[in-house]
C-alpha cells in the first residue's frame, strides 16, 4: 500500500483545526478522582482492558472478574488482582519498566465505558492478597492503581459494534481453534489437536 505523506497529518494544529474543537460535555466529565458515580459504573464492571507501555513496547490485556473484582480503596486508588494466566506478565514487567497505566471498565448491557488514567505499583502483600482470593487460591499479586483522570466515554463506539446486540454473536467455531492457530504458527510441531482437546478442562481446572 502505497501512504502519500501529503495526506498525512503531523502536527497537532493541524489535526486540531481538523476535528475543531472538544463539546464542553467531553471536558468537563473528567475529574482527578473516582467521584461516585464513576464508582458504580467501576463496582459494576466484571470486564477491564489494562494498557500498559514498557520498553518492548505496548501492551493491552483483558481483565475480568465477577462484577466488582476492582475494588475502589479510596477515591484516588484502586486495587486490581493478577489472577493465574500464562505467566508472559507483559503488563506486570511494563509496570516495572514504567508506571503509567489506563483502564477501560466495561459493564454488559451499557453503551457508556469509564476510562482512568494513572500509575501502579505491583504488590504482593499478604493481606492484600488474601483479601481477592477466590475459590481458596489468592491472585499472585495485586496492581495498586493511584488514579490520576477519571471520565466516561460515550456509548458511540459500542452502538456502531452492536457489541451487546446477541444478533452479532458469533459461533467459536467461525474461527480457527487456538490449537490450530499454534499448530499453523509452529509448521505443524505443535499438537493442536491434543491443545484443544484438554483446553476446556484446563481453563476449567486453573481459573483460580
Amino acid at each position: 500500500m502505497h501512504i502519500d505523506p501529503a495526506h498525512l497529518v503531523t502536527d497537532a494544529a493541524a489535526l486540531q483545526a481538523l476535528y475543531g474543537a472538544p463539546g464542553e460535555a467531553s471536558l468537563k466529565k473528567e475529574v482527578d478522582h473516582v467521584h461516585p458515580h464513576y464508582r458504580a459504573f467501576i463496582e459494576a464492571a466484571p470486564f477491564a482492558m489494562l494498557a500498559t507501555s514498557g520498553p518492548d513496547g505496548l501492551d493491552a490485556s483483558p481483565r475480568g472478574d465477577p462484577a466488582g473484582f476492582v475494588v475502589v480503596e479510596d477515591e484516588k486508588t484502586l486495587l486490581l488482582p493478577d489472577r493465574r494466566g500464562n505467566n508472559r506478565m507483559d503488563s506486570l514487567l511494563n509496570v516495572l519498566a514504567d508506571p503509567r497505566v489506563a483502564l477501560l471498565f466495561l459493564v454488559p448491557g451499557v453503551g457508556e465505558t469509564l476510562r482512568v488514567n494513572g500509575t501502579a505499583r505491583v504488590s504482593v502483600d499478604p493481606a492484600l492478597l488474601e483479601r481477592f482470593a477466590m475459590d481458596g487460591k489468592q491472585p499472585r499479586s495485586v496492581l495498586i492503581v493511584d488514579v490520576q483522570t477519571v471520565y466516561f466515554q460515550c456509548s458511540r463506539a459500542l452502538l456502531r459494534s452492536r457489541l451487546w446486540d446477541p444478533a452479532t454473536q458469533v459461533p467459536r467455531s467461525a474461527l480457527p481453534s487456538t490449537g490450530r492457530i499454534l499448530s499453523d504458527l509452529t509448521a505443524g510441531t505443535f499438537d493442536g489437536a491434543a491443545y484443544d482437546r484438554d483446553l476446556p478442562a484446563r481453563v476449567a481446572d486453573t481459573l483460580y
